[in-house]
């Protein structure tokens, strides 16, 4: 199936169509409207939420004046990082002033000073910079989703903890600045999915040591046992978000779901020979951090009666 095309009205008329055949299009359900003289070629079902709000603010920078700069959740589109948990039913604006801001049906306009190296260009369309963008989502959003954002953007690397905290420090008498700044001091962009950012942020709220992340364990003879996503040294447990353990070679290539356990229990078998104790959480456990707290804890008391062997390497920080 081709992807999804946005049309302008413009653009459906020098086609050959007329409003009337738009109009129907529409009625009929092959093609959407998404905003006044904007179309998608595609029912509504073919189009995720972020593939909409991309679209849409597509659309919107087409219409808008060269000095509306998309920012916030909308840049975060454009540039490509997680927006989990961010509204994503308005296309967000920014134009360098000091007042004017509004709140409409489709698209917020917000009035903040922005530098030139501020603003980017993105398919064409001027958005405000990775840095940037996140830093105006910590100042607004919630922690758990600046982080997950921040982490992608850091991942993929988009920006840098120092850039971001020169940021920081040029916004300090903006709304907000405080709450960006504890963001960027969380930033790991070690992080490989945003389970695994909010799984740091519960880590951390109920009082257990920062672990290492994607750390490897190593044999006494330097065979790699496993690469896993959280490694407390101080406790000897290795934890694994939603069950995706990137293991030696024998998990290489296709492999049966029966394999495939019978690989990880092998892995398990040696990790614990090594003193190492393995846990796995999903989705669901991080709204018990309690009784995932609990699990870390009685596995951790487990290892406490073994002495470690082998030895393991961290992932430097980005």
């Amino acid at each position: 199936m081709e992807a999804p095309q946005l049309i302008s009205r413009r653009q459906a008329l020098a086609s050959g169509l007329s409003d009337k055949d738009l109009r129907r299009l529409c009625r009929t359900g092959r093609w959407q409207r998404l905003r006044a003289g904007h179309y998608l070629n595609s029912p509504g079902c073919d189009v995720s939420v972020t593939g909409r709000h991309l679209l849409m603010a597509l659309a919107t920078a087409e219409t808008t004046c060269d000095s509306a700069i998309t920012s916030h959740c909308s840049a975060a589109v454009l540039h490509g990082m997680s927006t989990w948990d961010i509204p994503l039913d308005r296309v967000h604006l920014t134009r360098d002033r000091i007042n004017g801001g509004r709140m409409g049906r489709r698209v917020v306009v917000h009035s903040a000073r922005l530098q030139p190296d501020e603003i980017t260009l993105v398919n064409g369309i001027q958005v405000t910079t990775p840095a940037r963008t996140i830093i105006d989502i910590a100042r607004s959003e919630g922690f758990e989703q600046s982080v997950a954002l921040g982490d992608s953007a850091l991942r993929q690397g988009l920006t840098t903890i120092a850039e971001l905290q020169e940021h920081v420090r040029q916004a300090r008498h903006r709304p907000g600045c405080r709450k960006a700044a504890q963001v960027v001091g969380f930033l790991d962009g070690r992080s490989e999915s945003t389970g695994e950012s909010l799984s740091r942020i519960v880590l951390h709220r109920c009082g257990l040591p920062a672990p290492e992340l994607q750390a490897r364990v190593f044999s006494d003879d330097d065979i790699c046992v496993g690469r896993f996503d959280f490694l407390f040294p101080e406790l000897g447990v290795v934890g694994d978000f939603d069950g995706k353990i990137e293991y030696q070679s024998a998990l290489r290539g296709p492999h049966s779901p029966e394999q495939m356990v019978v690989a990880e229990k092998k892995c398990e078998d040696r990790l614990r020979a090594l003193g190492w104790i393995v846990i796995r959480w999903t989705w669901d456990d991080l709204d018990a951090p309690a009784l995932l707290t609990d699990h870390i804890h009685t596995a951790a008391r487990t290892a406490g009666g073994s002495q470690r062997r082998g030895y393991w390497t961290a992932t430097p920080k980005h």
